[in-house]
């Protein structure tokens, strides 16, 4: 392994990864996580990130978000459009206990639409491990991509953020 694909994966700490698959078919669970405020607001002025990969497949949707309060309005526009595009329907959400989560709102979406809403104990993102580990994978990329790129180590901070949007807004 090169030197910059060692540090680009450095952690702190680590998450157990989920080797069993739980579901048999797409959008029987999905895992949802916001991740933010970044220092620098994206191209189009987004601040936070709202990632959601689903158990089967794997497959992720990462919707950026200008603030945390627009995370019920992305999910319901994703669950439509996954609705359609599908003909099947969400059947179980998976999250923190975050208050962009947690609120009327969702609530009331999960109970017309038959979503099982399950939570995470608080303060335990290893319960939430799926999608966690995705936010891990989408830093480890941009980090190395900065330090391949052999900017100073004040622009790679400032811009870390800016990077890390951009690579998956494109």
């Amino acid at each position: 392994m090169c030197d910059v694909c060692v540090k680009g994966k450095q952690i702190r700490t680590s998450f157990k990864s989920k080797d069993v698959v739980s579901t048999n078919k797409a959008l029987d669970v999905l895992h949802m996580d916001l991740f933010g405020p970044s220092r620098t607001a994206s191209l189009a002025g987004n601040y936070y990130a709202l990632v959601i990969v689903g158990d089967f497949s794997r497959y992720t949707w990462t919707l950026f978000l200008a603030s945390k309060n627009d995370a019920y309005k992305a999910f319901k526009k994703l669950a439509k459009i996954l609705h359609n595009e599908n003909e099947n329907s969400i059947k179980q959400i998976c999250n923190d206990h975050g208050g962009e989560f947690q609120n009327a709102k969702f609530d009331r979406f999960c109970e017309k639409h038959g979503i099982i809403h399950n939570y995470s104990a608080p303060r335990t993102p290893q319960q939430n491990g799926v999608v966690e580990r995705k936010n891990r994978s989408l830093e480890e990329l941009a980090r190395t991509m900065l330090n391949e790129s052999n900017l100073p180590n004040f622009f790679g901070q400032m811009q870390y953020s800016l990077l890390l949007t951009c690579l998956v807004e494109h």
